[in-house]
């Protein structure tokens, strides 16, 4: 089984903090007063520098409101998986996958679940000591939330076998569906009744206070993230199709030379420019929804503008170089930049997005984003799974792995570039030196 699917409603394994050194291994939670059990993690973090909050979280209710910050969006039409580490059942891996329409398929996703869970524990330390599992889904028309919580009680059930049969019992099972959830392991129902337990207002939970302390950021929900990143629709679309027909007409044959695919590249690198200065300068006013903020954006480019830089981009050393605009002040213009440009990929241009998707997954990584990394990434593999610079970002960005060290790769490459146009330029005479390209990185490093 691949533990990094490609496919967006495959698995994704989703990295954590480190468990403490010195949290011993034990069957289960450590119990908490009242018959509660105890969990605890960190809260997660937007900004590679800024330092988990440890937070302590108490029965059913306090474990469906931590969900979103468990993973920094809502899940929808989701299966959840979160491994638990040690006596007080600290947070480890998250797992999360679309949930199969088909009951027939859920017995063999139910193991696919529990072996991705347990491998991509030892892939990076203990296995783990428990599971918590999470079905999220928003009722079909006619039907209501408790008949989610019924429909779904076999896939539950299905999930704690394959975690037990792997040792990793699972010590709570919820269904969170119209703003409510059901536990499938409390009998309770003082605490989990029949109608539900309504969830608690947003920003309100102990765990919203650690996500805060933290400098996290919660997106809204998948559907709404994936929305970002999705084309255009009329009559937007039908005039953007025009100016990628007519642009990629132009630009077809300058690209069959070496000497016009050079050409080709300083002028999207200066495109680029331009565009990154603009989306510096030009900001959405504040208090509006991420609509409205994603409808602003699209103003800031024309659609010849955008078709250029689409087209340009498909060349991969042209993509590389734009990936250098990736840390300090240049993160949100560039991701908002790249989206912008994922959105006017339409109609039979759609699969030019693989370029412009995998460049927002690595500056939302390289900027401490890695919920909308992943959900960047995960799109670009869905079109296109052999788009090998998604696959390995997807990869790093799911076993945790530091963007410092690729960004340390660029930069040096980017040094021996500038050094090396610096030589050539000196042995040429004035008349016949070529303009060097702006520097991507508009703005210095944090470092």
């Amino acid at each position: 089984m691949n533990q990094h699917s490609s496919d967006p409603d495959g698995i994704q394994p989703i990295p954590s903090a480190p468990r403490d050194a010195d949290s011993p291994a034990s069957p289960g939670p450590q119990e908490a007063g009242a018959g509660q059990p105890r969990w605890s993690g960190h809260a997660g973090r937007s900004r590679p520098h800024t330092g988990p909050a440890d937070v302590s979280l108490r029965g059913p209710a306090e474990l469906a409101d931590a969900l979103p910050y468990l993973l920094g969006f809502y899940p929808d039409d989701s299966i959840v998986a979160v491994s638990l580490h040690g006596e007080r059942g600290r947070f480890g891996g998250r797992l999360r996958i679309g949930i199969p329409d088909s009951p027939e398929e859920w017995p063999a996703i139910a193991s696919q679940v529990a072996e991705c869970m347990e491998a991509t524990a030892l892939a990076r330390g203990p296995r783990p000591d428990g599971a918590l599992i999470f079905l999220c889904q928003e009722p079909a028309i006619g039907e209501s939330g408790a008949k989610v919580k019924e429909r779904l009680a076999p896939l539950a059930q299905r999930l704690r076998l394959a975690c037990g049969e792997l040792d990793m019992p699972v010590y709570e099972a919820l269904c969170l569906s119209t703003g409510r959830f059901w536990s499938y392991c409390c009998p309770d129902p003082r605490c989990c009744s029949d109608e539900g337990t309504p969830l608690a207002a947003p920003g309100t939970s102990a765990m919203a206070a650690a996500a805060a302390y933290s400098g996290m950021r919660v997106h809204g929900s998948l559907r709404e993230m994936e929305e970002r990143l999705s084309a255009l629709g009329p009559p937007l679309a039908e005039q953007q199709e025009r100016a990628l027909d007519a642009v990629g007409a132009r630009l077809v044959s300058r690209m069959l030379t070496s000497d016009g695919r050079d050409q080709v590249r300083d002028e999207t690198m200066a495109l680029v420019g331009r565009a990154m200065d603009r989306f510096h300068r030009i900001v959405a006013p504040s208090g509006g929804t991420l609509k409205e903020e994603d409808v602003h954006d699209d103003g800031i480019l024309t659609h010849d503008e955008a078709a250029s830089l689409i087209l340009g981009l498909q060349d991969r050393r042209t993509r590389d170089l734009a990936a250098e605009w990736m840390e300090g002040l240049d993160v949100e213009p560039a991701l908002r930049l790249w989206r912008a440009l994922a959105r006017r990929c339409v109609g039979p241009y759609a699969e030019h997005a693989v370029a412009l998707l995998t460049l927002a997954g690595w500056v939302a990584w390289s900027g401490g984003d890695s919920a909308t990394a992943r959900v960047a990434l995960a799109k670009a593999l869905r079109a296109d799974p052999e788009y090998l610079f998604a696959q390995l970002l997807n990869q790093a960005c799911n076993e945790g792995l530091d963007p410092e060290l690729l960004r340390r790769c660029m930069r040096r490459d980017q040094a021996v570039r500038q050094h090396s146009e610096s030589d050539e330029e000196d042995e040429q005479p004035d008349a016949a030196r070529r303009p060097v390209p702006r520097d991507p990185r508009a703005h210095p490093p944090f470092t």
